[in-house]
C-alpha cells in the first residue's frame, strides 16, 4: 500500500491532479456506492427520479405558462424542461455535496485520500438525473415536431460549463459544511430559491428588460442564469445571449478556482472537525 508522508511545513495551495488520479479506484468505488444507495437499492429510486422532474416541470409550466402567461419560442413546456435539464444536475450536486464529507467521516477519520473525491464522486451520480432531463426534452422536442438550432454544437459547451459551476459550488459547500454546520441547512433554501431567480421557465430578459443595467448585472452574478440562457439558445436558437452571459462565465471561474484552493487549505484539517 503506497504511504503518504503529510509534512505541515510544506503545504501546496494547489490539489495535486496526479494524487487525484491515483485514487481513481477509490472514486469509482465510492460513485458506485452512492448509484446503488440512490437507485440499484430502493423501491422507486428510478421511478422518482423520472417523477420528480415531470411534477416540478408540470407546476412550472403551469405557473409561468398558464398563470403568468410567459410567451416563449417554443412550447413553454418545451421551453422549461430545457432549462430545468441542466439546473437538475446543477441542484442535485449542490444538495448532495454539502454534506458529503461530513456523512464520511468516518472514513475521513481513520484513512488518508483526497477528500476531493468525496464531492466529485457526487457529480458524477448526478449524470444520471440530467440524462432522465435530456431524454425528457428530446421526447418533447419529437413530439412538438421542432429540430435543434444551427447552435446545436454549441450545447455541449455550455453543459460543460454548466458541470464545472455545480463542482464548483458543491467543493465550496462540502468544505464549508465541515467547519460551519449551518451550511447543511443553508443548501436546500439555496436550490429553492434558485429555481426561480434562474431563467427556467421565463427568458432572462423577462426579468432585466424592466431593471437598471447594475440590477442586470446582479441578476447574472447567479451563475447558471448564464448557463440556462446559452444552453436554450443552443438547443433552439433565437435571440442571441447578450454581453452579461459573460458575467456568469467569470463568476463560475472565481468560484471554482477560489473553491479548489480553500478546499486544499482546509483538506488536512477535516478529520478534526468532523
Amino acid at each position: 500500500m503506497e504511504k503518504k508522508i503529510i509534512d505541515a511545513n510544506h503545504r501546496s495551495i494547489i490539489p495535486d491532479f496526479k494524487e487525484l488520479y491515483r485514487y481513481k479506484d477509490l472514486f469509482l468505488t465510492l460513485t458506485w456506492r452512492d448509484f446503488r444507495v440512490r437507485y440499484a437499492q430502493t423501491t422507486i429510486g428510478l421511478l422518482w427520479a423520472v417523477l420528480q422532474p415531470v411534477v416540478t416541470l408540470l407546476i412550472l409550466s403551469l405557473v409561468f405558462g398558464r398563470f403568468v402567461g410567459v410567451e416563449t419560442e417554443v412550447p413553454h413546456i418545451l421551453f422549461t424542461v430545457t432549462g430545468m435539464s441542466i439546473w437538475s444536475y446543477f441542484s442535485y450536486v449542490l444538495t448532495n455535496s454539502g454534506n458529503s464529507i461530513i456523512a464520511n467521516q468516518g472514513m475521513v477519520k481513520k484513512i488518508y485520500f483526497p477528500r476531493l473525491i468525496i464531492p466529485l464522486s457526487k457529480a458524477v451520480v448526478g449524470f444520471i438525473d440530467f440524462a432522465i432531463a435530456l431524454l425528457i426534452m428530446i421526447a418533447l422536442m419529437i413530439y412538438f415536431q421542432i429540430s435543434p438550432s444551427g447552435y446545436v454544437w454549441l450545447a455541449p459547451v455550455f453543459i460543460l460549463i454548466g458541470i464545472i459551476a455545480a463542482l464548483a459550488v458543491g467543493i465550496w459547500l462540502s468544505a464549508l459544511s465541515v467547519r460551519y454546520r449551518d451550511f447543511q441547512h443553508v443548501v436546500p433554501f439555496i436550490v429553492q430559491i434558485g429555481l426561480y431567480i434562474t431563467p427556467i421557465a421565463y427568458p432572462a430578459e423577462f426579468a432585466t428588460k424592466q431593471l437598471p443595467q447594475w440590477a442586470s448585472t446582479l441578476y447574472y452574478l447567479n451563475p447558471m442564469a448564464g448557463v440556462v440562457q446559452g444552453f436554450r439558445w443552443a438547443m433552439f436558437g433565437g435571440e442571441a445571449p447578450g454581453n452579461l452571459i459573460y458575467v456568469s462565465i467569470a463568476m463560475i471561474l472565481v468560484i471554482f478556482v477560489s473553491g479548489l484552493f480553500y478546499f486544499k487549505k482546509v483538506e488536512d484539517e477535516m478529520a478534526d472537525y468532523v
